[in-house]
């Protein structure tokens, strides 16, 4: 009986912070909320790979990449749908992937596979003017903002490092970190450049 008690408290004493969400809103340098900005907060402890199969989605519709930034982390496998009537040929020549999906309709047989972090640019062979990001991220901890530049991440208590990524600062070095305190269950969060 004593060794399940002390069992018990071993198991209870171990038991990580449940997380919570955590509203955030991303501004840029003026101030003005950020609309596909991506959010990459580092916990301690939380997993850089994601699981295994884990699977995102970047599709082509009306000769747009939809969405125009998407956000996984690092081991992803993203599958590339063209719902369009014309086929497209996607490719990225970017360090974080290259890779090249040939002319195609529908859905490719093999997704790719997002296997470091980093940002990639898209763009297709046929339709020059399509491009978009992925953002790859080496933890769960992630979120794309919205129009207004919010987005929700589910956080335990503490401070934890965040990163701030967009497209305007380009695929180069990797932004810088800041400090993101979840009490409260709110924060905001300011672009800076590297």
């Amino acid at each position: 009986m004593l060794r399940r008690a002390v069992l018990q408290l071993a198991l209870c004493g171990a038991a990580p912070a449940l997380a919570a969400p955590v509203g955030l809103t991303v501004l840029d340098a003026a101030g003005q909320p950020l609309a596909d900005a991506v959010v990459a907060v580092y916990v301690a402890g939380a997993p850089a790979q994601a699981p295994a199969g884990a699977t995102a989605e970047l599709a082509q519709r009306q000769k747009t990449f939809v969405p125009g930034v998407l956000a996984v982390q690092t081991g992803t496998a993203v599958q590339f749908p063209n719902f369009d009537t014309v086929r497209h040929h996607v490719y990225s020549f970017s360090p974080t992937k290259v890779f090249e999906i040939k002319l195609y309709a529908g859905t490719p047989a093999a997704p790719v596979v997002f296997d470091k972090p980093g940002t990639a640019v898209l763009g297709c062979n046929i339709h020059d003017r399509m491009q978009a990001f992925i953002r790859v991220v080496d933890t769960p901890h992630f979120a794309r903002t919205d129009a207004a530049g919010r987005a929700t991440i589910d956080l335990p208590p503490g401070t934890h490092p965040a990163q701030v990524w967009h497209a305007s600062l380009g695929i180069g070095a990797a932004p810088p970190s800041q400090p993101l305190a979840t009490a409260g269950g709110a924060a905001t969060l300011t672009l800076k450049q590297p």
